[in-house]
């Protein structure tokens, strides 16, 4: 765990941006090779016979097992071609995207992999203005540069204990008839995080960043949460639907007391019983409309917090899906690599303190499993991700057709910071403190370099 008592100096980073068998970049100055070599101008990178390949377009060819690319002015900057940015989500496309700092390319799986190396105060300058509008309110800038430097340290840490421990991250579980899986450390071994939503997205200084997100930074800078002296394992998501989830829920079984039950509202909805874990409690509040910080129309708040892509979504509060019973059953079978033949029902199990299902029983006419956690079942559902696992099911029948009908609430896990809730209280005129005391209980503020 990280001391917070002693002043450090600003670390480093390594993002993997991306995967492929051949990656096409520009360096638009001069940069230097491992060998201190000058390099520049329009290059691919491909995997041959266990080896880099650079080649550039002059018909220069480098070969290395691993290539390290250095800028020689902090100003330099490079271009990565067609990145494929919101994976296996309902916006994923490619985009060409431009990054500062150092280019490293290393082999995965017999493919290339980009890396990019950069300090985290000039990373946090990049994702503020990925995960959100860099038009933002400066409060909830504050206050999510505050949290995403928190998480990317705790999981920094994290990964070097396991690296200390020589221990295995276990995520995924399986019985004859329960299948429980979580995502979270287990994809990145050669790298601190990724540069896709799996981890922040970051996106280098493709989206503009305005003068109000550097001062944010530079306001906040070496600024995280802690509980007891600890830097805080900070989660953020879209939407939570009206009330936040317990992070043992959503990933390993572990209580952080800084990560519980938040009701979004000042306070509790009138008309709600809020044992959201118990199934009659859960179905009226999904399919009612609770006031709700992150319950809001507000296109001005809503253009301020989303990018163009985000807000392809309008319906993130509480929304609806419909599948018949065969467009279901083929789509589970495809999205789980099981067979459960004909899906009779979807059966909630068990449910978070959000009303999330945390493990879900799929009847079939072949097959009957239980599976979880809420990534999982909302993987299952859906061809991208399903909005969340805050849900419940209608099975109709209309001539002669079966049908599910999936009334929904939120978008994302749950966890921590609701970025749409959060936009609402910037706007509203709460500080980055008051929002982050709100969704994150019992934590302290400290400045750690």
């Amino acid at each position: 765990m990280i001391n917070t008592k002693m002043k450090s100096e600003v670390p480093v980073i390594h993002i993997g941006i991306f995967s492929a068998p051949e990656i096409s970049f520009t360096l638009s100055s001069i940069f230097l090779d491992k060998n201190g070599e000058e390099i520049a101008g329009s290059w691919k990178a491909r995997f041959a016979d266990e080896e880099i390949l650079l080649e550039s377009e002059n018909g220069k060819i480098m070969t290395e097992t691993d290539i390290l690319l250095s800028p020689l002015s902090a100003d330099s900057i490079f271009t990565i071609k067609a990145v494929t940015i919101g994976v296996n989500f309902h916006w994923q496309r490619k985009e060409d995207q431009i990054f500062k700092g150092s280019l490293k390319f290393i082999i995965e799986s017999k493919a290339v992999t980009a890396v990019n190396i950069i300090s985290i105060e000039d990373y946090l300058v990049s994702v503020i203005s990925s995960e959100m509008s860099a038009t933002s309110s400066m409060e909830l800038l504050k206050a999510h540069a505050v949290v995403s430097r928190s998480w990317l340290l705790a999981q920094m840490e994290k990964s070097k204990s396991f690296h200390i421990e020589g221990g295995k991250y276990e995520s995924f579980f399986r019985t004859e008839n329960e299948i429980v899986r979580w995502y979270d450390r287990e994809d990145h071994l050669n790298f601190d995080v990724c540069a896709d939503d799996h981890c922040q997205r970051y996106q280098g200084i493709t989206r503009a960043s305005s003068p109000i997100v550097k001062q944010v930074i530079a306001e906040t800078f070496g600024e995280v949460l802690t509980y007891e002296d600890v830097v805080c394992d900070s989660r953020y998501y879209k939407c939570c639907g009206g009330v936040t989830e317990l992070f043992e829920n959503v990933w390993e079984p572990v209580n952080h007391p800084y990560l519980q039950k938040v009701i979004d509202n000042p306070l509790p909805p009138e008309g709600f019983n809020m044992q959201l874990d118990e199934k009659e409690n859960a179905r009226n509040w999904i399919m009612g409309n609770p006031r709700a910080f992150c319950n809001t129309s507000d296109k001005k708040v809503l253009k301020e917090v989303l990018n163009d892509y985000d807000q392809e979504t309008n319906d993130f509060y509480r929304w609806v899906v419909k599948y018949s019973q065969t467009e279901l059953s083929e789509l589970i079978k495809v999205r789980t690599g099981i067979d459960f033949g004909i899906v009779i029902n979807l059966v909630p199990i068990e449910r978070g303190v959000s009303g999330r299902i945390v493990r879900l029983k799929i009847e079939g006419t072949k097959k009957t499993m239980i599976i979880g956690k809420e990534l999982e079942i909302r993987k299952a559902l859906s061809k991208t991700h399903l909005y969340s696992s805050c849900f419940t099911v209608e099975k109709k029948e209309n001539n002669k057709d079966t049908f599910f009908v999936i009334h929904g609430a939120g978008w994302g896990h749950g966890v921590g910071l609701c970025q749409i809730g959060a936009a609402v209280m910037g706007a509203k005129g709460y500080s980055y403190h008051k929002i982050l005391e709100h969704y994150f209980k019992d934590t302290l503020l400290k400045k750690i370099y």
